[in-house]
């Protein structure tokens, strides 16, 4: 079994990548009121602050700080995902592994997390963020997107109507990891 190591850090800033199993699903924006409550949930439970959150049909993507003295993230995405899941009907297909081990076949098993470590990598990945809707063909404009903490920066007058991303938005994958800094 592979050995999965969590880069830790007590108080962090992460952006966290989260999907659905079956990728062609749309059970995120066809439940949202589900995911929100399962969110308020786990934050009555395990404080943390929402920097920013993206949601699309079949994954979403979010920043979070933990409190002071905190790292576990990990029990905090199991209980999101748990409560979404025991708010749904039964009626996803599972695998024997799944059906062995009474999973239900909503989510896929890991998370992709990234410790954000400074001004320009946070503002990269807030971004990021706010353009997936776009990237992903789901709406024309990032304001148009419903389901995204960019109207509450617009608000704010971080974003204007009109924003369309940063320039490392448009390139591939790679040449996006090196305009974010990854290794």
């Amino acid at each position: 079994m592979p050995n999965y190591r969590r880069y830790r850090v007590s108080g962090g800033c992460y952006f966290f990548t989260v999907n659905l199993l079956e990728r062609k699903n749309t059970l995120l924006v066809d439940h949202i009121d589900l995911l929100r409550e399962s969110v308020r949930l786990c934050k009555r439970e395990k404080p943390f602050n929402i920097d920013a959150w993206v949601v699309l049909p079949e994954h979403m993507h979010t920043i979070w700080t933990l409190p002071e003295g905190d790292d576990d993230f990990s029990t905090r995405w199991k209980l999101i995902k748990t409560h979404f899941s025991k708010g749904l009907p039964a009626e996803e297909r599972r695998s024997k592994v799944r059906i062995k081990r009474g999973e239900r076949g909503i989510w896929q098993r890991r998370f992709w997390e990234h410790l954000i470590r400074d001004d320009r990598d946070y503002e990269n990945h807030m971004d990021y963020l706010h353009f997936n809707p776009v990237k992903h063909g789901w709406s024309q404009k990032v304001i148009d997107w419903p389901y995204s903490s960019f109207h509450r920066f617009f608000k704010m007058g971080v974003y204007s109507a009109d924003w369309a991303g940063a320039n490392c938005l448009d390139i591939g994958f790679d040449e996006y990891q090196n305009c974010i800094g990854e290794p």
